[in-house]
């Protein structure tokens, strides 16, 4: 068998080992460790590499950004930055039909601008806003969908964890990426406040109502969400003006979100420890992916597979737009079935030499930011599409009371919002791209 035999062989031994519940990154790290060992005939080439592309992987100065990403989100929830960032939106929204749904909504927006985590968003606004959904009457299968398709906008709303990710496997300026999620982040928010208000007309019964809140308490409720615009403004915005890099900006807003939960009196020693604690052990989960990933794609390169497929597919003569559709709609697919940052690691380094071949009338870097954030939302929409989207499992888990076929029914509503926001990106490249110079 030749080497790029081996690799193409690789894949569906990885996708058999991930069926079978191995971890991603122990059963990408293994592919990778296997392939260099049969292809070169000995250990030698195996282990120069545990030494070389363990250092070389953890050495990188960009991985730092994440750890420090992950802090700010954990000192974010525990300031009280999402319960004011949720009691702001439903004092605005929440006498409207479906409007503390809205709130809801509104909410995971704001506090994924300072967290970076879908899974974090998620479980968080989760805590804060579904006893209020509760309270007011709404469908247990409706709040639920709601919260999990919110969540999503943590990694859309830069800072993302998830495009700092792609940002190293490309090697494209992180800060552009984050500045070309703005407008599809914002988008996605519209649109799943617009699902909200075409579901409740469609299902009266699914939501009650509330009075509506004195305009008093609403400023005041809005002048309360001063943190979250501090360290946003602070953070993105010192970002962008290059007052400082993303790592840096990272480690300012850990730091300022640290300030402000202190400040609030709810940073103990202890809850500090468990803080940190939390962010080692997500860290380490991200990090151990990530090397599985730097093993199973040093393999790959040395079988040449991502230059003979990208070759393959520009000899056969598909336009550059079947293929980008027929790449969004393997995430689609398969996004249902695995999580983000490992659909990420596992296929960027395949598509990405693909994607770069092919002529869209743009620059290779913005084709490169454009494709990224495509990529990144039809990922989303795995986080929240049936039967393994991420984002339901960890809703449920906070509400066992609504089955999970109710709430499978009602994000579906959410997901079609999502593809007629791809539909829309793919035809119109210039929204992603309208900020990037």
């Amino acid at each position: 068998m030749t080497m790029l035999e081996m690799g193409y062989v690789s894949f569906p031994v990885l996708l058999v080992m991930i069926f079978l519940r191995a971890p991603i990154g122990l059963a990408m790290m293994l592919c990778g460790i296997g392939g260099l060992y049969f292809s070169m005939g000995g250990s030698t080439m195996v282990l120069a590499k545990l030494k070389n592309e363990t250092y070389s992987t953890f050495s990188s100065y960009s991985l730092t950004i994440i750890p420090m990403f992950l802090l700010m989100g954990q000192f974010a929830t525990l300031s009280g930055m999402s319960s004011a960032l949720f009691k702001a939106a439903e004092s605005w929204l929440g006498h409207r039909k479906g409007g503390v749904a809205m709130a809801a909504v509104g909410a995971c927006a704001g506090f994924g601008a300072i967290c970076g985590s879908s899974l974090a968003t998620a479980a968080t606004m989760s805590r804060v806003a579904l006893p209020e959904l509760r309270q007011y009457g709404y469908a247990g299968g409706f709040s639920t969908a709601t919260l999990a398709a919110g969540g999503t906008l943590g990694i859309l709303i830069p800072p993302s964890v998830i495009l700092v990710i792609y940002a190293i496997l490309t090697e494209q300026n992180i800060a552009k990426l984050f500045l070309a999620a703005f407008i599809p982040g914002i988008l996605a928010a519209l649109g799943y406040i617009l699902t909200i208000s075409i579901y409740v007309r469609v299902n009266p019964e699914s939501a009650g109502t509330r009075a509506a809140v004195p305009m008093p308490e609403r400023v005041k409720a809005l002048i309360d969400v001063w943190p979250v615009v501090l360290v946003f403004g602070l953070v993105v915005g010192g970002i962008y003006l290059g007052w400082f890099t993303p790592t840096e900006g990272a480690a300012i807003g850990a730091a300022g979100t640290g300030v402000i939960a202190l400040v609030s009196g709810n940073l103990s020693w202890e809850v500090f420890k468990e803080s940190i604690i939390a962010t080692a052990t997500s860290t380490a989960m991200i990090f151990f992916i990530v090397l599985g990933a730097a093993f199973y794609n040093s393999f790959l390169a040395l079988s040449q597979v991502p230059q003979e497929l990208s070759q393959w597919v520009v000899g056969q003569g598909f336009s550059s737009w079947t293929v980008l559709i027929m790449i969004l709609a393997f995430y689609l697919v398969f996004g249902c079935l695995m999580d983000s940052l490992s659909m990420i690691l596992l296929t960027i380094p395949i598509f990405f030499p693909v994607i770069s071949a092919l002529d869209f009338g743009m620059s290779p870097e913005h084709v490169a930011i454009w494709f990224g954030i495509l990529v990144l939302i039809v990922v989303e929409v795995g986080l929240i599409t049936p039967p393994v989207g991420m984002n339901l499992f960890i809703i449920n888990a906070m509400d066992r009371s609504t089955p999970m076929v109710e709430t499978y029914k009602a994000v579906m509503w959410f997901v079609t919002s999502d593809l007629v926001r791809v539909v829309l990106l793919v035809a119109f490249p210039a929204i992603t791209l309208f900020l990037i110079p």
